[in-house]
């Protein structure tokens, strides 16, 4: 029988003790397991996110798993947005699995039922299970962060004409091509001028001209730089991971189900209308996985100084608006910390430094220098620390 959520006079909404987070790690732990237990890259994440979240460290070594009521009553003083979260959590330790066995998805949905969690990406889950993946794709636009967009929602990418679909590309859009070029002119400290030497120097086409991103994926574009994450795919990893839980909708978690369904198993063939899958980003190095959990916890202390919002939705912010801003005054307005010593000692770089660029990009960059006729300026970012 589910657990109902706690009523307005009786919830807690207090950050969690040590006891508490030691419980909710095992219950998602309990989750997520296969018949063998955690795999090796599933304690790795979590023992890594819960720190992150809640600044207690678990151990899952050798833990007691619980059943679903047992964990849905650890929970009943928590309301549907903590609970969700946990369930989230379960689900992101279940798609680092590969193969995803039926009785993990069908527990974790459980688990969710127990809590009075609706959480869409278990569908999607229980589809890779059964090896749908086809379905699973499909599940993403219906049930993910982009099932309810309107045409009215791409005021902020600054299209001369409509998106039939969020992901829709704009490859003949003179005036949207040209508003991005016009980053150039912007002040050097600016956020403006920073996304224009991002585009530059990887050899990126703007928004509006053919070979471009999705106008709704290049929103993402501008996180690369306010959250300093450099464009690698482990980098795309914690740029997703900050956009999602910063973001107080639900269904923004389904972005990071797609990154990671993209970049460690590759469920998922292509996604955001430009990505193409790449396994094994996230299994490859374990400190990728302290480096998605440090972007997460900043992504939660997001807060937008100007609305007062503690849910801030990143791919929907007008950023042209804030382009000409120095970049410092743009991240006091989001209030953005500071990456975590753990996340600069597990390698996470900005997109100005050795490391945030990946090979291809800077070979590209180069392609796009020669082209121009100008020397190459990789603003900072180099393949390595040599």
């Amino acid at each position: 029988m589910s657990v109902p959520l706690p009523t307005s006079e009786n919830v807690k909404l207090t950050p969690p003790d040590a006891d508490e987070v030691a419980v909710t790690a095992r219950g998602c732990a309990s989750g997520a397991a296969p018949a063998t237990g955690l795999t090796p890259l599933q304690q790795i994440l979590l023992e890594a996110l819960f720190p992150a979240m809640t600044g207690h460290s678990v151990d899952l070594g050798e833990f007691e798993p619980m059943t679903a009521h047992e964990f849905a009553l650890a929970l009943a003083p928590r309301d549907l947005q903590f609970r969700t979260r946990g369930v989230q959590v379960m689900v992101l330790a279940a798609l680092i699995l590969r193969p995803l066995p039926r009785e993990v998805a069908d527990r974790i949905a459980d688990f969710a039922r127990e809590l009075c969690v609706d959480e869409s990406m278990i569908g999607v889950a229980r589809q890779f299970a059964s090896g749908s993946l086809g379905l699973a794709a499909i599940d993403f636009e219906r049930n993910g962060y982009t099932s309810e967009w309107r045409a009215d929602d791409a005021h902020a990418l600054h299209t001369s004409t409509e998106l039939a679909s969020a992901w829709d590309a704009s490859v003949h859009d003179p005036g949207l091509a040209a508003r991005w070029a016009a980053l150039e002119i912007l002040a050097p400290d600016s956020l403006g001028r920073r996304v224009w030497e991002l585009y530059r120097s990887r050899g990126f086409s703007f928004p509006g001209t053919p070979g471009s991103a999705p106008p709704l994926l290049a929103q993402h574009d501008w996180v690369h730089v306010l959250a300093d994450f450099g464009t690698t795919v482990e980098s795309e990893l914690e740029v997703f991971g900050f956009i999602a839980r910063a973001n107080d909708d639900m269904r923004a978690f389904s972005l990071l189900a797609m990154v990671i369904s993209l970049f460690e198993t590759g469920y998922l063939r292509t996604g955001a209308g430009l990505f193409e899958y790449s396994i094994g980003h996230l299994s490859a190095d374990s400190h990728v996985a302290v480096r998605l959990a440090d972007a997460m916890r900043r992504g939660a202390l997001c807060h937008d100084n100007a609305t007062g919002a503690d849910s801030i939705d990143f791919l929907r912010v007008d950023w042209f608006d804030l382009a000409p801003m120095p970049i410092d005054r743009v991240r006091t307005r989001f209030c953005v910390p500071s990456k975590s010593a753990a996340a600069l000692d597990a390698g996470s770089v900005g997109p100005a430094q050795p490391g945030g660029i990946s090979p291809f990009q800077f070979h590209a960059g180069q392609q796009l220098a020669d082209r121009l006729g100008v020397p190459y300026n990789s603003y900072g970012a180099a393949l390595t620390d040599t």
